[in-house]
């Protein structure tokens, strides 16, 4: 079928498939248009026709990210120190600096964990985000985007993973569904 709809278009003095002008390559156009729809779909969205495909990439982008707080986090807390750490963010004009070490040493550590394991998933992505736009615009956004340079693209890419976290939540391959399992959906009726 694939004219379907054009058949008038194609015929002339009833013969099939003969060219009738404009109206046909409108129709044949919105046929191939119609075809490419569904299509381009799947390439815009291809975990539609494959729910598991979010899943996995919730999972890549917990662990990717959990991994990267944790070791800021242990950096923190091992080789610079709590203390290091607040003096440091003292320098840098951060307000409360030893309170403000200790809990962001905490969150990236204890939240990267949780990340990784994908448990209070929404909760421990939520305080790193904080966590990264009070980095952004108190640390490095005055140096511009490159890390390279003391800049916020580090930061705004944590922060990015961390909201589509909050958003989504930890996906099927985490602690977090086996606490709360995801509802069924229900088929739709048809009419």
């Amino acid at each position: 079928m694939p004219y379907i709809g054009c058949r008038n278009n194609l015929r002339v003095a009833g013969r099939p498939g003969v060219f009738r002008g404009p109206r046909t390559i409108l129709c044949l156009l919105r046929q191939v248009l119609a075809k490419g729809r569904s299509e381009m779909k799947t390439l815009l969205n291809p975990s539609a026709g494959a729910p598991a495909l979010t899943d996995l990439a919730l999972l890549v982008a917990r662990v990717a990210l959990g991994v990267i707080l944790v070791a800021h986090g242990w950096q923190k807390f091992d080789e610079w120190t709590v203390a290091g750490t607040a003096a440091s963010f003292e320098g840098m004009g951060v307000p409360a600096a030893s309170v403000s070490a200790a809990v962001v040493t905490g969150a990236e550590l204890i939240g990267g964990v949780l990340l990784i394991v994908g448990l209070f998933t929404p909760i421990a992505a939520a305080v790193n985000a904080v966590s990264m736009v009070v980095a952004l615009f108190l640390v490095h956004a005055p140096a511009g985007l490159f890390v390279s340079e003391g800049g916020y693209e580090l930061v705004l890419a944590i922060f990015a993973g961390l909201v589509i976290l909050v958003a989504t939540g930890a996906g099927r391959f985490s602690v977090d569904r086996l606490i709360a399992p995801a509802p069924r959906r229900r088929a739709k009726a048809r009419s």
